[in-house]
């Protein structure tokens, strides 16, 4: 893994993760995409090993699920975006199609 795919994985995942271990998938993935997709399913499962949501009547609440959705939404954004892989990666980019949603603006009488 080169600098350029390190500092990729560490803006998708946040610099607190462990360069050790993004080499050591690295080396048995070979994709940096398929390193931050596994990365960020394990924090997935994590959230959803435990109660998302616990409450304790009148002292505290605590609500995961808005947690359990952004990172849903960091992979779905991690499937979609370009990652610096070889050529492989890009041609796969390459034929990707965009769409777009476009919604009329409102009315006024």
């Amino acid at each position: 893994m080169d600098e350029f795919q390190r500092s990729w994985l560490l803006a998708q995942l946040g610099p607190d993760t462990d360069p050790a271990d993004l080499e050591r998938r690295f080396f048995r993935l070979r994709s940096v995409r398929d390193v931050a997709l596994e990365v960020l399913g394990e924090r997935r499962a994590k959230l959803l090993a435990d109660p998302l949501k616990v409450t304790v009547d009148g002292v505290v609440t605590m609500d995961l699920q808005e947690n359990l959705r952004g990172i849903e939404r960091q992979i779905e954004q991690v499937r979609q975006i370009a990652s610096p892989e070889g050529s492989d990666d890009q041609d796969e980019a390459d034929e990707m199609l965009g769409v777009t949603w476009l919604l009329p603006t409102r009315r006024y009488r």
